[in-house]
């Protein structure tokens, strides 16, 4: 089992700036990819951006794509999400997923494991 625990949420003015963290815990050698999706009110939840173990070639959503940037550290078993310039429409509950496989693909349809959220509201 893996244990996701993210933090950094909270209020913001548009234009601003916030750093998510994931904690991984638990059997972290199986987790390949990690990455960040988010759920606005009476939406359906998105993804937004995954990386996998080496940190190459993340791949972004194109609503956040030059905004945000995704890093990892192993050591640490943790994923960051840096959020620049900071938009209303970006106001949702951002969760931590993480995938056995390296596909992207396989992390977007069906992560194995989740967090439980963290709430970031974008003030206009």
């Amino acid at each position: 089992q893996v244990q996701l625990v993210e933090s950094g949420g909270g209020l913001v003015q548009a234009g601003g700036s916030l750093r998510l963290s994931c904690a991984a815990s638990g059997r972290t050698f199986r987790i390949a990819v990690m990455g960040w999706f988010r759920q606005a009110p009476g939406k359906e939840r998105e993804f937004v951006v995954a990386i996998n173990r080496s940190g190459v070639n993340p791949y972004y959503a194109d609503s956040v794509k030059g905004r945000f940037t995704i890093s990892r550290d192993n050591v640490k078993n943790t994923v960051y999400l840096q959020m620049n310039s900071l938009k209303p429409e970006d106001t949702a509950v951002y969760y931590c997923a993480a995938a056995y496989s390296a596909s992207y693909r396989d992390l977007i349809d069906s992560p194995n494991y989740w967090g439980q959220g963290t709430q970031v509201t974008v003030s206009s």
